[in-house]
């Protein structure tokens, strides 16, 4: 069985403070087969001189315009080439310089559908917070998904064979969806039992958590159904507020 090519994307505007971390991550991995793609959203910060300078690392890139992030996100899946994508966006990192090559090591005797694993939260300054509120279960499935987002989209690699484009009807949970619907036409579902990505806390639906939610209610109920998703919520709900009382984050 080759190697597969793993299409990294990372969406980026205005990200002077970020992208060179992120840049770097992906820069050192030990593993070779790696499409490195960046959206910039027309930076006017000094990001797209960023890019330029380290253009021997980066595959492609574009700058201009966007919609929003998934339509930036979309971009990116358009301009990918490998077997299988992830997106590591600004700010956010490949865990460390092995990591892509011991999940791929992982693999048995077929390319999986849908990879996934751990996610370390970060903060500005690189350091790390502590995991998740939601943890990844052994066994991952899309029925999973209503007990809410338990693997971080940055910790999930979905095969270019079954990876749709992101519904950009929703602003803020797009992304949710997207993990959903790659579990449930995935055949093969790999948990690679390592933590995969480095976080950087504080992103987009975190900034807009309660138009976020009510987004991700609405996929909820659309997969699920009403009377589940409300039910489910109950729970969810008491776990979230514990959550927050007990590590003052979330």
């Amino acid at each position: 069985m080759k190697n597969p090519v793993i299409s990294i994307i990372t969406i980026v505007y205005n990200g002077i403070e970020t992208l060179q971390k992120t840049i770097d991550s992906i820069a050192s991995q030990s593993y070779s087969k790696v499409e490195y793609i960046i959206v910039d959203g027309a930076s006017n910060d000094g990001t797209v001189d960023l890019i330029k300078a380290n253009e021997a690392l980066v595959s492609k890139w574009i700058t201009e315009p966007d919609k929003g992030l998934y339509d930036a996100m979309n971009k990116g899946l358009k301009m990918a080439t490998g077997d299988f994508v992830w997106f590591i966006n600004s700010g956010d990192e490949v865990y460390d310089a092995s990591t892509i090559e011991r999940m791929v090591s992982g693999f048995e005797e077929q390319w999986p559908d849908v990879i996934y694993g751990d996610t370390v939260m970060i903060d500005v300054m690189g350091r790390e917070i502590g995991e998740r509120r939601l943890q990844p279960p052994l066994q991952l499935s899309w029925k999973d998904f209503r007990n809410g987002m338990l693997v971080s989209h940055q910790s999930i690699l979905v095969s270019t064979k079954i990876a749709k484009l992101y519904n950009t009807k929703y602003r803020f949970s797009a992304d949710f969806e997207w993990c959903l619907q790659a579990l449930k036409d995935a055949g093969v579902i790999h948990n690679t039992n390592q933590t995969l990505s480095r976080f950087l806390d504080g992103g987009l639906t975190k900034q807009n958590i309660v138009p976020g939610l009510k987004e991700r209610f609405d996929i909820m109920r659309r997969y699920f159904g009403l009377i589940q998703t409300i039910f489910k919520h109950i729970p969810i709900g008491i776990r979230f507020l514990s959550y927050v009382a007990k590590n003052k984050r979330f």
